[in-house]
């Protein structure tokens, strides 16, 4: 089993029942629904260019996905969660946006949030003793994307190529999908994101997320709400 520390919207956020729609999959329930349909794509085409972000479900990462170290349990991660996010604040995004990054579109900051980029920081280094070092097989994957010489050094020290200065921020909603049919998804997020496409969005709760087995979806196991200052 394999665990992640992700940000969500909550269960029944309009943004977290979009996504449902979009993915065809809700990582809350494990349902599955019907793939939108979509101008100029072929339903084989939308699986396979969704089947990624599907299964991980919809989330941004902010803790990889890790096995746990020798020593550690389920209940002490769930427990220095909880422990973290009551002391942590809510982020506020002022502009979250649809973007292509590289060769996937998710929903982004317009702009870099510093308040965004420390909390992550923060998860990454504050739950790494929970991390049991990296597969051989795990870092080999990761160095099929080509990686710089920092996000290397990331894989190694923290197993995941993109934290610190390297992390951007991102809600995956489509796996690669080649430059011929960037345009027209493009078109469709936009139509089906509308509602949040510049808007701002409040980041409030950190979720354990687990895949049960290697290759499995991804659920939702355990939800902690952001409360510092609260009250």
């Amino acid at each position: 089993m394999r665990y992640a520390i992700y940000a969500t919207p909550s269960a029944d956020h309009a943004l977290t029942r979009a996504a449902t729609r979009w993915l065809g999959r809700d990582a809350f329930t494990g349902e599955d629904h019907p793939l939108p349909a979509l101008n100029g794509f072929s339903g084989g085409t939308i699986e396979a260019y969704l089947a990624d972000p599907a299964r991980y479900g919809f989330h941004g990462t902010l803790k990889a996905p890790f096995t746990l170290a020798d020593g550690q349990s389920e209940t002490a991660l769930i427990e220095s969660l909880d422990a973290f996010a009551a002391a942590a604040r809510p982020v506020t995004v002022p502009e979250l946006v649809v973007r292509r990054l590289g060769r996937f579109f998710a929903l982004v900051p317009n702009e870099r949030v510093e308040a965004l980029d420390a909390l992550a920081g923060r998860i990454v280094a504050e739950f790494e003793p929970f991390r049991a070092p990296l597969s051989d097989a795990d870092i080999a994957r990761r160095r099929t994307a080509g990686l710089t010489l920092d996000e290397e050094t990331n894989l190694i020290r923290w197993g995941y190529p993109y934290v610190f200065d390297a992390f951007r921020y991102h809600m995956s909603l489509t796996g690669r999908v080649p430059k011929d049919d960037a345009e027209a998804m493009e078109t469709e997020l936009k139509r089906h994101f509308a509602d949040f496409d510049g808007r701002p969005y409040v980041l409030d709760r950190l979720a354990i997320f687990i895949e049960p087995e290697r290759g499995a979806p991804f659920q939702v196991h355990h939800v902690a709400l952001l409360r510092g200052d609260a009250g």
